[in-house]
C-alpha cells in the first residue's frame, strides 16, 4: 500500500470505482491504468488516499481471472459471459428459455470463503440478453486452492446455471360445463387459455366445448390425441361439486395422475396428468380470472420438456402464496419461487 501522491507511474491492478449520486456508479480507472500527475486530484476526491500495488505471489489468482473461471465452470448451455468488470462477471441467456439453477450446487458455492455466486429464481422463463446470474471473489485475490474447489462442486453438478429451449407445442382445449355448453353463458376459459399458449409460441389445435359427463370428456380428449395434439387443457369442473366430473374424466381418458391439487394461491385445484407422453392439464377456474396462476408455473417446464413429479408440485409450497399485487410483476417476484 502507498500513498495516492506517490503513486504516479505506478499502474493499477484493479478497477477504482467512482459514484456521484443520481449520475453515475462505474470504473473511474481501469486496470491497467499508468496514473498521471492529473489523475492525483480525481483520486483524492474519490476518498483513496492510498492505493494498492500488487505483487502476486505463486498459487494466488487475481479477481478478474478468478470470476472467469468460476463463471466458466458453472455456465450451462444458453449462456454466455460478459467480460469482466470491476472483478465481477455476468452470466447472460443467448437464447430464449427456461431458466434452471442447481440450486442446492449454488448453496455450496456459497459456503465457499471470500466467493459469491448469485442468480434470479430457477424455472422461469427468460429472454435472450437477460442477466441471470453473477460472479466475483469478495477480496482483490485469492487462493487458487479456492478457486479450483469452486470450479470443482460446479463440474460435479453440472451445470449450475442454464437456458433449456422451449418447445412449441400443439394444443389442444376441452372445456366442460353445462352453462357454457348449452349456451346459458359464454365461454371465458378458452381465450385466456389461448392468449398464454400462443404467447409461448405454442399453436392452438382448437376448442371443444362439452357438457359435464364423463364420456364426452373422454371423447374430447381422445379427438385431441388423435390429430397429434402434445399437451392438452381442460378447464372447467375441477371443484368438489356434484356436477364437475373433469377429473374423472381425464382420469378415464387414461391419465396418469401426478396430483390433484397443488399447494399453490391462486391454483389449488389444479391436475396434472400424463397419457402415454402427452401431458394434460386440468385448469382450475383461477385460471381464467388472475393474471397468473399455477398455470403460469407449470407451462415453461412443460415446454421445456421436463417430466413433472409430485415432489416438483410439493417444492412449490414454498413461494406458492399470490400477493395478487395491483400490477403483476411475475417472474420478477417471489410467486412460486421454492427453494
Amino acid at each position: 500500500m502507498i500513498p495516492v501522491r506517490e503513486a504516479v507511474g505506478k499502474v493499477l491492478c484493479h478497477d477504482l470505482t467512482r459514484i456521484v449520486p443520481g449520475e453515475m456508479k462505474g470504473p473511474a480507472f481501469s486496470k491497467g491504468h499508468i496514473l498521471r500527475v492529473e489523475d492525483i486530484p480525481t483520486l483524492l476526491d474519490m476518498g483513496k488516499e492510498h492505493i494498492f500495488v500488487l505483487e502476486m505471489h505463486t498459487g494466488m489468482v487475481h479477481e478478474n481471472d478468478a470470476a472467469v473461471r468460476m463463471a466458466r465452470a458453472a455456465a450451462g448451455r444458453g449462456i454466455e459471459l460478459s467480460a469482466p468488470k470491476e472483478g465481477k462477471i455476468d452470466l447472460v441467456a443467448k437464447e430464449d428459455g427456461l431458466l434452471k439453477v442447481n440450486v442446492r450446487a449454488l448453496y455450496e458455492v456459497n459456503e465457499s470463503e471470500e466467493a459469491i455466486f448469485v442468480t434470479l429464481h430457477t424455472d422461469q422463463r427468460v429472454r435472450k440478453g437477460k442477466v441471470v446470474g453473477g460472479t466475483r471473489i469478495i477480496p482483490l485475490v485469492i487462493e487458487d486452492e479456492k478457486i479450483r474447489r469452486i470450479e470443482q462442486i460446479c463440474h460435479e453438478n453440472q451445470p449450475l446455471v442454464e437456458i433449456r429451449p422451449m418447445r412449441s407445442l400443439k394444443v389442444g382445449i376441452v372445456t366442460t360445463g353445462n352453462e357454457v355448453y348449452h349456451g346459458r353463458i359464454k365461454d371465458r376459459f378458452g381465450p385466456v387459455v389461448i392468449r398464454k399458449i400462443e404467447e409461448f409460441g405454442c399453436f392452438s389445435l382448437g376448442q371443444t366445448l362439452v357438457a359435464d359427463r364423463v364420456e364426452l370428456i373422454v371423447e374430447a380428449i381422445e379427438g385431441f390425441l388423435d390429430q397429434g395434439a402434445e399437451m392438452i387443457a381442460v378447464t372447467g369442473g375441477m371443484s368438489v361439486d356434484p356436477d364437475d366430473v373433469t377429473p374423472a374424466g381425464i382420469r378415464a381418458a387414461g391419465g396418469r395422475i401426478v396430483t390433484y391439487g397443488a399447494p399453490v394461491l391462486p391454483g389449488a385445484m389444479f391436475m396434472l396428468a400424463y397419457i402415454a407422453d402427452t401431458p394434460v392439464l386440468g385448469l382450475p377456474g383461477c385460471v381464467m380470472y388472475h393474471d397468473t396462476s399455477i398455470f403460469d408455473l407449470i407451462l415453461p417446464r412443460i415446454l421445456a420438456d421436463e417430466q413433472i413429479t409430485r415432489a416438483d408440485i410439493v417444492k412449490l409450497a414454498h413461494g406458492g402464496l399470490c400477493s395478487r399485487c395491483s400490477e403483476c410483476r411475475y417472474p420478477t417476484c417471489s410467486f412460486g419461487k421454492h427453494g
